[in-house]
């Protein structure tokens, strides 16, 4: 289908007539000032030609003749209206750097799920890189991969990194996560499942140290409420990873152990009757 389509489109680009130049001229007046779609669609009609032959040359990127062709028209009509006729220009000649722009950018956007070539220097890379290493392997040397990335560098001023990366792009299609890891083994393990990650999400993480941020300025302001030698018990007993003993924390401060149990839970109590009246979260639980 896609097929016949192309053809008929091929057929009657070819049988447009061609345009004299005072005849373009013209048209282009008549589109510019009085905006005639009549000579807009004479004036692209004949340059449908154009959009095929360049689309022709972008078709070893995989992508469908039809879709660069209508990339292609889509340039074609930006240069009809960006157009000035008083520069005495060609149509034809303002018009290929348009769909030629067209077609590209359409490539750079669907040839690979991987954006890439956003820059001048890197669009060039993409475009030339592969006409420029066929034609340094077609001479006499025996260029390596270094002599090349050097050469492409030098020609397209841009890093040796980038041609490298670039020519590690062009090497291979895209992969699919759905793919499986060996492929003698279609029933095996799909990429996808080396993706899967058992590290807390980024919200789980964000609301972990919010909380934990939340607590200690809770305690802190709590602990405020405690005299020195409450203050003290409380660190020894229930704020240090190996508390200390009832029985040596007496011994340490000069007191029984049921004294220290006592004034333990008086701190305790007063902790929390501190976070409840601190925290309406708490109060409102309580």
């Amino acid at each position: 289908m896609e097929s016949n389509s192309r053809s008929s489109m091929i057929r009657a680009a070819m049988k447009a007539p061609y345009l004299a130049r005072e005849e373009e001229l013209e048209l282009a007046i008549q589109w510019k000032e009085n905006r005639d779609q009549n000579a807009l669609h004479k004036i692209t009609t004949a340059h449908m030609r154009l959009v095929i032959s360049m689309a022709s040359k972008f078709r070893h990127f995989g992508l469908s003749m039809s879709d660069l062709i209508q990339e292609g028209h889509v340039g074609l009509l930006e240069a009809a209206a960006r157009f000035e006729p008083d520069r005495e220009v060609r149509f034809s000649t303002y018009a290929t750097w348009w769909i030629r722009a067209s077609m590209q950018d359409y490539i750079l956007r669907n040839w690979s799920i991987v954006r890439g070539g956003t820059s001048s220097a890197q669009k060039a890379l993409f475009f030339n890189l592969r006409r420029l290493r066929a034609k340094l392997q077609s001479g006499p040397e025996n260029l390596s991969n270094a002599d090349l990335y050097r050469q492409v560098s030098a020609a397209l001023g841009v890093n040796e990194a980038d041609v490298a990366t670039m020519d590690a792009r062009l090497s291979g299609p895209d992969t699919s996560l759905n793919a499986p890891v060996m492929d003698d083994s279609p029933g095996g393990t799909d990429r996808m499942a080396f993706l899967v990650s058992d590290a807390p999400l980024p919200d789980e993480v964000v609301t972990e140290t919010i909380d934990t941020e939340r607590r200690s300025q809770w305690l802190s302001g709590a602990l405020s409420a405690l005299n020195p030698r409450e203050l003290k018990i409380i660190r020894e007993r229930r704020l240090r990873e190996d508390g200390a003993t009832l029985e040596s924390l007496g011994e340490r401060l000069g007191i029984s152990k049921e004294r220290v149990r006592q004034i333990e839970s008086r701190a305790i109590e007063k902790l929390r009757t501190a976070l409840v009246n601190g925290n309406p979260h708490m109060a409102a639980s309580a």
